[in-house]
């Protein structure tokens, strides 16, 4: 998870540097936690789990850093219902699975989808920037509390 991590980093000082932009201790520990971590976490938990690290930092600052590092390419917001928002610190390629019930999120790979040609009336419609595909359901944990 550090080699993970230490490649987000020197992509972050990379990118920071031509932007012109500070690398600043919260900006490089709300990408740490961003990095390791595996639930989607919302900005909100970012900034529990970060606090502890960095006492100063505000729920502020933490919105602004994702929102810079949206802007960067670092991480991408996880389109859920109903929720302010879950950041993914993974960029690559990949679709996401989400319990209704308890709003936990899984990554996975679709390769059928993910290499598969849109169909003409979108891309007569509009500029495709992104696809990702988001499937709900009920995950096991919830679906066995309801036996």
């Amino acid at each position: 998870m550090e080699q993970h991590f230490q490649k987000k980093f020197n992509h972050l000082k990379e990118l920071c540097s031509q932007k012109g932009l500070r690398l600043t201790h919260q900006r490089t520990e709300v990408l740490r936690e961003l990095a390791s971590a595996k639930d989607h976490p919302s900005a909100e938990t970012l900034y529990s789990r970060v606090k502890g690290r960095v006492p100063a930092i505000s729920l502020d600052t933490v919105y602004r850093t994702l929102g810079t590092f949206m802007d960067l390419g670092l991480a991408a917001k996880v389109p859920v219902d109903g929720d302010l928002g879950r950041f993914d610190g993974d960029v690559s390629p990949h679709h996401h699975v989400v319990c209704v019930c308890c709003g936990a999120i899984r990554d996975f790979i679709w390769d059928e989808v993910s290499c598969g040609e849109l169909p003409a009336e979108v891309t007569d419609w509009c500029h495709v920037t992104d696809t990702q595909v988001i499937v709900r359901g009920i995950c096991r944990d919830c679906k066995g509390s309801d036996s």
